[in-house]
C-alpha cells in the first residue's frame, strides 16, 4: 500500500525540534496554507508515556483541588426492557476498551511532569445490583457522584441496576479528563452496535480508527507550539484583553467564597408560533438560530446586569476533523463570545455583531480555553468561573425523537434525570428539533432561588416575543415584563406611602421656624444659624427670584459650596415655586455645558470665587450669593404667599453619565415630601437629633440628610467644603454631638479602620450610622459590632466578640447599622 504523502509530511513535522517546526509553520503561512488542512498523524511508540492535552492538564488541576467532586463526571444511563444477555453486554464493553485507548488511560506524576500512559489491556467489570423503582434515581445519582482516582484506570465504570427480571438500568460514568458529551454518544452508539451482534452470536468489526486521543494531544501541542497558538491567541487577546469583568446578575444569595457546584434546572418549551417567528426572523436577518438565540440571551443579561460588556461561554465540540469524529476523548473546547452593548443600539444591530463575532470565533476555535486563561490571567477565584460566568449551548436534531432503539429481545431508551451540578452561575441550553424548540436553564443554587429563575425564563420568552415583532427596537425599549408585572412595578410599587398628600418640605420647615425660631437649624464648625434666621434669609432670596420671573417649574442652577448659603439657596428656590438644578463647579466643563443647555436653567445662584469655573452664557442671569447683601436687603422677610402643586418640580438632578450623556431626573414636591417622611421614619428622627449633612448637593442622597431634619425641627451639621479624615470626623461627632451619620461605603471603611486602630472609646451621642452608595463588604457589620460598636457608650466593659446593640453594662444604646 502506498503511503499518504500528507501523513508523511505531518509525521516529519512532528519529529522536528521546536525551532524547525516554527520555521515550517511560517513557510506554510506565507504560502496561504494552513496546517489545519493536513491530517493528524501518529508518531508514538507502544508503551510510550505522552504529555496530556491542554484540556486534560486543566482537568488534572481541578481534580487535585477537589478529588471527591463529581462536577466533571460524564454520565449516561440506559433503561433496558426485555431479555438482557449479560455476557454479550460484558463483551461489548471489553471491545470498547480494546478499541478506544482513552478508556485504558491512566495518569502518571513523574516528578513535576504529568504524563498519560496507555495500558495494553484493561477490563471494566459490570457491577450488578438489585434495586426497587423508588430507589432508582437515588442509586443513579450515587453512582454518578462516586469519585474517580485519575491515577488508577480505567476511568470508566459501569453499573447494572436490576429492577425486574426483564428490566434493568445501565449506568455509565466517565471522567471528563478522558471523555466529553460527544464521546458518551459515541460510546452508546457503538455499544448498541456491538451488543446487537454479540447477542446474536455474531462478530462485528467497527470501522478502524486512524488515530487515538493521545495522538491528537501530541499533534495539538506540536501545532500550537509551532505558531498557531500565537496566531489565534492574538485574536482573542485583542477581543478580550484588559479588564476581565465578572457578570453581576442580581443574586438571591451572596456569592460564596468557593463554589459548591450544586445546581438545579428549569425546563422551558417555547410556543410553536414563537418558534416559527424566530426561524423567520433568522432567515430575514441572514443568521443561524444559534446566533439569534445567543443575541437574545446577551440582551437579557445586559438588561438584568446593566453591564455593557457581556461575555458568554459557548462550548465547541471541536470535532471538525474526520480523524476525531468517532473517538472517545476530551475534545470539547470553550470559546468566550463577547458582546458590546448599549441601550440605544437596536436588536438587529446586535444580531449582526453576534454573527460577526461567531464567525470570527469559528476561525479561531482551536486555541484551548486553558491557554486563553493562562494568557489573559484573570483574577483567580474559587467563587466563580474565569473569563465568563454564564454558558450558552445550542443543539440541533433534525430527526424526530422516537421511542428508543429496538435490539434483539431488548428495547433501549435513555434515562433522564435532573442535573444536580453546574460549573457556572447560569447556563442556557437550547435544543432545536423537528418537534419544536426546548430550553433548559441550569443555575447555581448557591446564588439563585427557583422563583428567580422562573421569572428569568419568563422575561426571556417575553423578550423573544418582542424582538420577533420589532427586531429594530432599541435594546432598552424591548419589553420583558408581562402586564401583571408592569402593573406591579408602575402602579403598586409607586403607590404613595400615605393617602394624604404631604405638605411641601419648605412649608413644613416654615412651620418649625414659626414655632421654634430660636432653635438651631444649621451648624458648621463654630458657626450656627437658627430656624428663624434661616427662614428670613431664604424668604428674601425667594422674593428676589420671584422678581426675576422664577415661578412654578422654573429651573434655577445652584453652584454654591457647602455652606449656610447653600441651604438658603435651596429653600429659596422651593419657596419661589421653582426647581433647583445642582451644578458642581468641580465637574468637567463639557459636562456643565451639557447640563446647562439640557436643563434650560433661567438663573444661576453661585459665589463670586466660583464664577470663572462655570461656563455661563452671557444671557444667563447670575447672582453671587456672597456679594448679594445689598441686592437682597430691600426684599421682604416674610414667606411668599405661594402654594405649589404636588406634581410641580422641586429639583432636577443629573445622572453620572457613565452609560452615555448625563440625564436629568425630575423630582416633584410630592415625591420629595413623601421621601422626607419615609427617611424620618426609618431613622426615627426627633427634634433633639443632630444630623450630619455629609453628601454633596449633586448626589441624590443629599436630600435624606437635609430635609427630614428641617421638617422636624432637628439640627443639620454641615461638613463644609473640605473632606474630613477619620480624625476630623470623630472630632466632629464628639464636638457637634452628632446623633445620626450617613456615610458612603468607601469613606466609612476608612473611618472604621481608624476606629479599630484607636480601640474602645466613647462616640458621644452617636446612635445611628447609615452606609450606602455602593456595596458594603460582608465583614463590615461584624467588624463594626465587634470593634468600635462595642464600648461606644463610653462604659469600661472589656471588648470581646460581637455583642448586642444595647450595652448590657450600662443599658445605653450603642450605634446600629442603618
Amino acid at each position: 500500500m502506498r503511503s499518504n504523502p500528507n501523513i508523511d509530511l505531518v509525521s516529519r513535522f512532528l519529529r522536528l525540534p521546536l525551532e524547525q517546526r516554527q520555521q515550517f509553520y511560517q513557510r506554510l503561512q506565507s504560502r496561504g496554507m494552513s496546517f489545519a488542512q493536513l491530517p493528524i498523524a501518529s508518531i508514538r511508540e507502544d508503551g510510550q508515556r505522552l504529555p496530556l492535552s491542554y484540556a486534560q492538564e486543566r482537568q488534572w488541576f481541578l481534580w487535585q483541588l477537589d478529588p471527591d467532586s463529581a462536577t466533571y463526571h460524564i454520565p449516561g444511563a440506559l433503561r433496558l426492557q426485555g431479555r438482557l444477555d449479560l455476557a454479550a453486554l460484558q463483551r461489548s464493553f471489553d471491545s470498547l476498551l480494546a478499541r478506544h485507548e482513552s478508556l485504558r488511560t491512566r495518569l502518571i506524576q513523574d516528578g513535576e511532569q504529568l504524563l498519560q500512559t496507555i495500558e495494553p489491556e484493561a477490563r471494566v467489570e459490570i457491577r450488578q445490583e438489585v434495586v426497587h423503582e423508588a430507589q432508582l434515581m437515588a442509586r443513579v445519582e450515587a453512582e454518578v457522584a462516586r469519585p474517580f482516582d485519575l491515577q488508577q484506570g480505567p476511568l470508566l465504570r459501569v453499573t447494572l441496576l436490576q429492577l425486574a427480571e426483564d428490566e434493568h438500568v445501565l449506568v455509565m460514568v466517565q471522567h471528563h479528563i478522558v471523555s466529553d458529551g460527544w464521546s458518551m454518544q459515541v460510546m452508546v452508539q457503538e455499544l448498541v452496535q456491538l451488543y446487537a451482534a454479540y447477542s446474536q452470536g455474531q462478530d462485528l468489526s467497527l470501522p478502524g480508527l486512524p488515530i487515538q486521543y493521545a495522538d491528537y494531544a501530541l499533534w495539538q501541542r506540536n501545532w500550537m507550539e509551532a505558531g498557531e497558538r500565537a496566531r489565534q491567541l492574538a485574536y482573542w487577546q485583542d477581543l478580550l484583553g484588559g479588564e476581565q469583568p465578572v457578570l453581576e446578575l442580581p443574586l438571591d444569595h451572596p456569592r460564596p467564597a468557593q463554589q459548591s457546584h450544586r445546581g438545579a434546572s428549569l425546563q422551558v418549551q417555547l410556543q410553536a408560533d414563537l418558534v416559527t417567528g424566530l426561524k423567520r426572523l433568522a432567515q430575514q436577518e441572514g443568521v443561524t438560530p444559534f446566533m439569534l438565540l445567543l443575541a437574545s440571551f446577551q440582551t437579557l443579561l445586559f438588561r438584568y446586569s446593566g453591564q455593557a460588556d457581556i461575555r458568554i461561554g459557548v462550548p465547541n465540540a471541536n470535532r471538525n476533523r474526520v480523524e476525531t469524529e468517532r473517538l472517545i476523548g476530551f475534545f470539547v473546547n470553550t470559546q468566550v463570545l463577547k458582546a458590546d452593548l448599549d441601550g440605544q443600539m437596536t436588536f438587529a444591530e446586535l444580531l449582526q455583531q453576534t454573527k460577526r463575532r461567531s464567525l470570527e470565533a469559528q476561525a479561531h476555535q482551536d486555541l484551548p480555553f486553558e491557554q486563553l486563561v493562562v494568557a489573559l490571567q484573570p483574577e483567580r477565584s474559587l467563587s466563580h468561573n474565569p473569563l465568563f460566568q454564564v454558558m450558552f449551548n445550542h443543539q440541533t436534531d433534525t430527526q424526530a425523537s422516537g421511542d428508543g432503539q429496538h435490539l434483539p429481545g431488548l428495547r433501549v431508551t435513555e434515562l433522564d434525570w435532573d442535573n444536580q451540578t453546574t460549573h457556572f452561575d447560569l447556563s442556557l441550553d437550547t435544543h432545536e428539533s423537528a418537534e419544536g424548540l426546548w430550553a433548559a436553564l441550569t443555575y447555581a443554587t448557591d446564588l439563585f432561588e427557583a422563583a428567580t429563575i422562573e421569572r428569568f425564563a419568563q422575561h426571556w420568552q417575553n423578550l423573544l416575543q418582542a424582538l420577533v415583532s420589532a427586531p429594530r427596537s432599541r435594546l432598552s425599549a424591548l419589553p420583558m415584563l408581562d402586564r401583571a408585572q408592569q402593573q406591579t412595578m408602575l402602579q403598586d410599587w409607586n403607590a404613595p406611602a400615605s393617602v394624604a398628600v404631604a405638605q411641601a418640605v419648605h412649608h413644613r420647615f416654615e412651620a418649625q421656624a414659626r414655632q421654634h425660631p430660636e432653635r438651631q437649624a444649621l451648624a458648621l464648625d463654630d458657626q450656627t444659624l437658627s430656624y428663624g434666621e434661616l427662614n428670613r434669609q431664604a424668604n428674601r432670596l425667594a422674593h428676589y427670584l420671584i422678581d426675576q420671573g422664577i415661578g412654578p417649574d422654573g429651573l434655577v442652577g445652584i453652584a454654591v459650596e457647602r455652606s449656610f448659603a447653600m441651604v438658603v439657596s435651596l429653600l429659596a428656590v422651593l419657596k419661589a415655586g421653582g426647581a433647583y438644578v445642582p451644578l458642581d463647579p468641580e465637574y468637567p466643563r463639557e459636562r456643565l455645558v451639557h447640563m446647562l443647555e439640557d436643563s434650560g436653567v433661567r438663573l444661576v445662584l453661585t459665589q463670586s470665587h466660583l464664577r470663572e469655573r462655570l461656563p455661563l452664557a452671557g444671557s444667563l442671569t447670575c447672582l453671587d450669593i456672597d456679594l448679594a447683601h445689598a441686592t437682597l436687603a430691600p426684599y421682604a422677610e416674610h414667606a411668599p404667599a405661594l402654594d405649589v402643586e404636588p406634581q410641580s418640580l422641586a429639583y432636577v438632578i443629573y445622572t453620572s453619565g457613565s452609560t452615555g450623556k448625563p440625564k436629568g431626573v425630575a423630582i416633584s414636591h410630592a415625591a420629595l415630601s413623601e421621601f422626607a417622611d419615609i427617611a424620618a421614619d426609618y431613622s426615627r428622627l426627633v427634634p433633639q437629633d443632630r444630623v450630619l449633612q455629609f453628601a454633596t448637593l449633586n448626589f441624590d442622597g443629599f436630600v435624606e440628610q437635609l430635609y427630614p431634619a428641617l421638617t422636624l425641627g432637628a439640627t443639620v451639621v454641615l461638613r463644609g467644603p473640605q473632606l474630613w479624615d477619620g480624625a476630623d470626623l470623630y472630632r466632629q461627632i464628639i464636638d457637634q454631638g452628632i446623633t445620626l451619620a450617613d456615610l458612603p461605603t468607601a469613606y466609612w471603611k476608612l473611618f472604621l479602620h481608624d476606629c479599630l486602630a484607636a480601640g474602645p472609646r466613647s462616640y458621644g451621642a452617636l446612635r445611628q450610622v447609615h452606609i450606602g452608595g455602593e456595596a458594603m463588604p460582608l465583614d463590615g457589620p461584624a467588624m463594626w459590632r465587634g470593634g468600635p460598636g462595642w464600648g461606644m457608650c463610653g462604659c469600661s466593659t472589656p471588648t470581646g466578640p460581637p455583642r448586642p446593640r444595647w450595652c448590657p453594662a450600662c443599658s445605653i444604646a450603642a450605634p446600629t447599622m442603618g
